[in-house]
Order: C-alpha cells, then sequence, then structure tokens
C-alpha cells in the first residue's frame, strides 16, 4: 500500500517547511549549505573537475541536518518529501538573500498554525 502524503504541491509544502526552519542558526546553516553548494556546483563546472559534485550534497544536506538535529531538534523533511525538500531549500535561499524570509516565515506561521 502507497503512503498517503499530506502535502501533494510545494505551494502547500514551502509554509510548512519554513515553520520547521524558526531557528535563526537552522536558517543560516541552510543558507551556508546551499550556498556552498551552489559555489561547488559552479566551481567544478569552471574548472571541469567532475568528482567536485560529490561534495555539493555533502555540503548542502550536512549543514541543512546539522541545523535540524541541533538546533531545531527535528527530523528533516528530506526524508518524507524530498522533491519538496530540496526545492524549498533553493526557495529559502532566495527569499534571505532578497530579506523576504521575516515576511514569508510570518505568512508560514499564520498559515500552518
Amino acid at each position: 500500500m502507497a503512503k498517503e502524503y499530506k502535502y501533494k504541491t510545494l505551494q502547500e509544502f514551502y509554509p510548512y517547511y519554513l515553520t520547521e526552519h524558526q531557528d535563526p542558526i537552522s536558517r543560516a546553516l541552510h543558507f551556508i549549505g546551499t550556498g556552498g553548494f551552489i559555489f561547488i556546483c559552479i566551481y567544478a563546472i569552471l574548472t571541469q573537475n567532475w568528482w567536485l559534485l560529490l561534495l555539493g550534497p555533502i555540503c548542502g544536506y550536512g549543514f541543512a541536518w546539522l541545523g535540524h538535529f541541533v538546533f531545531e531538534k527535528n527530523k528533516p523533511a528530506t526524508f518524507v518529501y524530498p522533491v519538496y525538500s530540496l526545492s524549498s531549500d533553493f526557495i529559502m535561499f532566495f527569499h534571505i538573500i532578497t530579506f523576504q524570509i521575516g515576511r514569508k516565515l510570518k505568512e508560514a506561521k499564520e498559515k500552518i498554525g
């Protein structure tokens, strides 16, 4: 029997995702991990050192999971919603660099409760 998932779209999932990232240190670690992933991918392409691409997920997930296990004290959504979670990492990264994260967190809290 297939497992039922609560969230059917990324638009439904993202507010939940944000409520699982309320600790600012956890968000900072996610930002570092996602930024590191982007940097590693660009550097690997520019240098054509394809082995470096193996470090991308280690950097991204390593920092993110540290944030969850140490600061948020919750389980990463990656384990249940891998595609939505990865997509949400990049959306949150964008919201941080465009200074929208405070407003987005507030909206998510109001929506999720």
